[in-house]
């Protein structure tokens, strides 16, 4: 712009020296090296630029947290950010932080060695956590970090100094002594029922909360309520007296039950109190037992 600010002025200043025409010709020729300019100024200049690498393995996650309680196993997946390659990719990692192998976790198959099999995207860790909840709720933490990978047209990591994806921080939450997840069975008359997934969470180790405690009961199948129960700290259990949404307010549900720290298995039993349409109680006794997954 300073430029023909600078050419506008000189052509002011030497205006008499030119004819009308003249002058209208300059101005033209001005106008048309003025377009020019702006317009290759605004143009796009890396249009035809596409990425060129280097192409880059990474954990496709970067945090995960996890309680200690979680039974199955878990996968820890690294991807490789680029073109499928036609041969495997070997890819090595470390391990730090405050969690203990063999008493927090461990790892299946070859520790600190993953393989994104040829014509795949991607492989995982395989993390297994190992249950020894205590009551005392804090955590641990794991600290992987890739180290190397082959081929070596590939890097760890994205960008100048591979920072972005080359660690995953897991944190290992601690739970209490009767949280988890667990498979659970009942019998209700001769038929006896069982479900998967069933959770026991508590925030102070002391009071528990059970989903999905309804296994084959009465006709509540199409429900999963909760049921709130109490470690009286001498592996027996009390459940207070509670109404449930399921039920009408006039009904209650109580009971007991024991824990056993050998299998960690849970046993309750539980009565319903229930109006009958004559005005009268009547209770319902129903035993159910909880099996760590």
């Amino acid at each position: 712009m300073e430029m023909v600010k600078t050419v506008l002025f000189w052509t002011m200043e030497n205006k008499k020296k030119y004819s009308i025409t003249s002058g209208r010709w300059m101005l033209g020729l001005l106008a048309v090296a003025l377009i020019g300019w702006v317009v290759s100024a605004c143009e796009p200049q890396d249009l035809d630029r596409t990425f060129q690498g280097p192409y880059f393995v990474r954990f496709t996650d970067t945090t995960l947290t996890y309680k200690e309680s979680y039974s199955k196993p878990i996968s820890l997946s690294i991807h490789n950010a680029g073109p499928i390659l036609d041969q495997p990719i070997t890819v090595t990692y470390s391990i730090s932080g405050t969690a203990r192998e063999g008493k927090d976790y461990s790892i299946a198959g070859t520790k600190g060695t993953v393989i994104i099999p040829a014509k795949a995207s991607s492989g995982s860790i395989k993390l297994q956590l190992i249950n020894n909840a205590n009551n005392i709720l804090e955590s641990q933490s794991l600290i992987f970090t890739l180290t190397g990978v082959q081929p070596s047209t590939l890097q760890v990591g994205f960008g100048k100094e591979g920072a972005l994806g080359k660690q995953l921080k897991f944190t290992i939450q601690d739970d209490c002594l009767l949280g988890g997840l667990y498979s659970g069975t009942g019998r209700v008359g001769a038929q006896t029922y069982s479900v998967s997934d069933v959770e026991i969470t508590s925030t102070d180790c002391k009071q528990y909360v059970l989903k999905n405690w309804n296994i084959g009961l009465l006709n509540f199948n199409a429900t999963k309520p909760t049921l709130t129960f109490i470690d009286n700290g001498d592996n027996s259990i009390t459940v207070p007296a509670q109404s449930n949404s399921e039920l009408s307010s006039t009904d209650q549900i109580s009971g007991r039950g024991a824990w056993n720290p050998k299998d960690r298995k849970i046993s309750l039993t539980l009565q319903f109190r229930l109006r009958m349409s004559n005005g009268r109680d009547t209770t319902l006794s129903y035993a159910q037992t909880y099996t760590p997954q």
